[in-house]
């Protein structure tokens, strides 16, 4: 199925207008790049319980109270 898509994809992207394919690059960039944003939040959310267990603690609110 991937590569049906993308076969389809490339004999569009040929038939395409330069003037067009500058627009569509940067479309596909940008949902890739949304992508990764997305699986960055889902790391960091994921990993905030097990940080919160180091970091909330009595002796590190007193080691960083001075700032």
């Amino acid at each position: 199925m991937a590569n049906e898509i993308k076969d389809q994809l490339l004999t569009e992207i040929y038939k395409t207008p330069d003037s067009i394919l500058k627009e569509v690059l940067d479309f596909l960039l940008f949902i890739r790049a949304k992508e990764i944003r997305q699986e960055q939040l889902d790391v960091s959310l994921l990993s905030e319980p097990i940080l919160a267990e180091e970091w909330l603690t009595p002796e590190e609110d007193e080691a960083w109270q001075h700032l």
